[in-house]
């Protein structure tokens, strides 16, 4: 298996739907991620195996020095693999590139060990009002 990871690569709808729906449980949607990422992001990693897209993670920003991290998901069969923490890698990469100083995402408690042991990202203090 050999594993390519692009900043800003190309996918398609469909398939960024059901690896989403995969990995967070719910439905596909139907959503555009095409459009949200391209309107929205600063940019993304797509990871590929062969034609197979096994990984994702969106680099939203705002505008300046702050990168967040949303939506990173891997391929359930693939988990554990070290395919997160290289989309991660890759994601701080492209934001370090764009001048980001800063990278933040928010996890549930179940996703500790990968972010701040597997990725290197330390605890902080912050907040969420749910909408």
């Amino acid at each position: 298996m050999t594993i390519v990871y692009g900043w800003r690569a190309d996918f398609d709808n469909a398939t960024l739907d059901a690896l989403h729906a995969e990995g967070f449980g719910a439905g596909p949607r139907g959503s555009d991620w095409v459009a949200r990422v391209r309107r929205h992001s600063l940019g993304w990693v797509c990871g590929y195996d062969g034609d197979r897209l096994i990984g994702f993670v969106n680099v939203a920003w705002d505008g300046g020095e702050h990168a967040f991290l949303v939506d990173t998901v891997v391929a359930a069969d693939l988990r554990g693999a070290g395919v997160g923490t290289r989309l991660v890698a890759t994601a701080a990469d492209g934001a370090r590139r764009a001048g980001c100083h800063w990278l933040h995402v928010d996890f549930l408690p179940g996703l500790s060990a990968f972010y701040l042991r597997a990725c290197g990202f330390r605890p902080t203090a912050a907040g969420l009002l749910a909408l």
